[in-house]
């Protein structure tokens, strides 16, 4: 897929405040500073387009972009550690959750993974969740330029043989680092792949 275009649209702060289900979505969720802005820009090939943060938590809507005229890319607010208050992360929590289930147009979910640390529990709670509520997810290993390849290979391998300890079947994943564009082309086809589905 080649990408010609991608622009913000509008940040919402309730599924039912999000742009018109017309067009087929993905979204882009994971733990607070797994590098989710970049991998996004990475993606668009634009650098400014998702806001990059030193400070975990920035993102505190549903974001929405729009990719080439066909298809919305939506960033979403990590999950995990960002410095909020209890009453601010469960307003969060409340508002992926009703995305998830209630965004009829959503068509896959990445989940993000930091490539660099053994298997979180947060994480593996995240997916179980997404597969109780039988939301359609890919999972994205990031920051692999930061790590060793074997320490990576490692990571995602521990990563997936945690899922099949109670998953019949493996989701799709990708190994990506933001700096050297690394999985882009594989992620671009899928969401390709996917749109001729639609």
């Amino acid at each position: 897929m080649v990408i010609k275009s991608a622009k913000y649209l509008i940040s919402s702060p309730d599924v039912k405040d999000c742009p018109k289900p017309d067009k087929p979505e993905y979204a882009f969720i994971g733990r607070s500073n797994v590098g989710k802005s970049s991998l996004i820009n990475m993606l668009c090939n634009n650098e400014k387009l998702a806001k990059t943060s030193s400070a975990p938590g920035k993102t505190q809507m549903i974001n929405h972009f729009i990719v080439n005229n066909e298809w919305f890319l939506v960033d979403l607010p990590g999950y995990g550690f960002a410095k909020v208050s209890q009453r601010s992360r469960r307003r969060w929590e409340q508002m992926i959750e009703n995305y998830l289930r209630k965004r009829e147009n959503l068509v896959l979910v990445f989940v993000l993974i930091d490539a660099r640390h053994s298997p979180q529990k947060i994480d593996i709670e995240f997916i179980n969740q997404l597969d109780k509520w039988q939301v359609p997810f890919a999972l994205v290993f990031t920051k692999a330029d930061k790590e060793t390849q074997a320490i990576v290979a490692k990571n995602v391998k521990t990563f997936l043989e945690t899922l099949k300890k109670t998953w019949q079947f493996l989701p799709q994943h990708f190994v990506t680092s933001a700096a050297k564009k690394m999985g882009r082309d594989h992620i671009l086809n899928l969401i390709e792949e996917k749109n001729t589905q639609e």
